[in-house]
């Protein structure tokens, strides 16, 4: 890979206008082309305040993680320049947006394909994550483990790819399901993996996922399901 890549940034959002300012403003933004912040209808000033920070928004007009995420795609496959890597990350400012370079590098410097962030290997703030989300990733990546022979430790949402092996497994996840979709399809296509220790912080605000019981059971579901799919 040249010396100097293009990397772009997707980030979906919902309802995160009192945090996606910090997440723009932490951003190593010598190190990347453009930052595409996914608007995943939101009621707030969230599509304002990307903008006033810098990033390209763009519409996803269906609720889902996944859908925000395809929507950021969209946006990078209508460029005529595509870029070298994807960084996915969060906009609740759980994640920190300047270990980017750590999480970049070993595709940069290593050839791998995709690199997880791992909040399991990092530094993970008191009451960062729930007990449930702690159980959820150690099952799920011990299923992944167990039925697909791959070692990861979380399925974090802070994330590199290249883009080509991006595109080569066609993510369809509209959901909860995005983030495990991708390792298991970079498993079964036998791509080189690898994780990096990243810092987990407290988020910004109330999670819509792991904040409810029905959203804790609904991606639970949908992450065994979507490991179970692709056997």
């Amino acid at each position: 890979m040249e010396n100097k890549p293009i990397i772009d940034v997707v980030i979906p959002a919902f309802n995160e206008e009192n945090a996606v300012g910090k997440v723009l403003g932490d951003i190593p933004w010598d190190l990347v082309r453009e930052v595409i912040v996914c608007n995943n209808v939101s009621t707030d000033d969230t599509a304002r305040v990307a903008e006033e920070g810098g990033a390209t928004v763009v519409d996803a007009p269906i609720k889902g993680y996944g859908n925000a995420c395809l929507a950021g795609l969209a946006r990078i496959a209508a460029k005529a320049k595509k870029p070298d890597i994807v960084v996915f990350l969060d906009a609740d400012y759980s994640d920190y947006p300047q270990e980017m370079h750590q999480v970049v590098k070993p595709i940069i410097k290593d050839g791998f394909d995709l690199v997880i962030g791992s909040r399991a290997t990092g530094d993970l703030e008191r009451g960062a994550m729930t007990p449930q989300q702690i159980f959820g990733n150690w099952l799920a990546t011990s299923l992944i483990r167990l039925f697909y022979g791959y070692r990861f430790t979380d399925l974090g949402p802070f994330r590199a790819i290249r883009y080509d092996r991006l595109l080569e497994i066609d993510m369809q996840d509209k959901t909860y399901g995005w983030t495990v979709e991708m390792q298991v399809k970079a498993a079964k296509a036998g791509m080189k993996c690898t994780e990096v220790p990243v810092n987990y912080r407290v988020r910004i605000g109330f999670s819509k996922v792991s904040g409810t019981i029905r959203g804790t059971i609904g991606a639970g579901q949908k992450i065994l399901w979507t490991i179970f799919k692709y056997l």
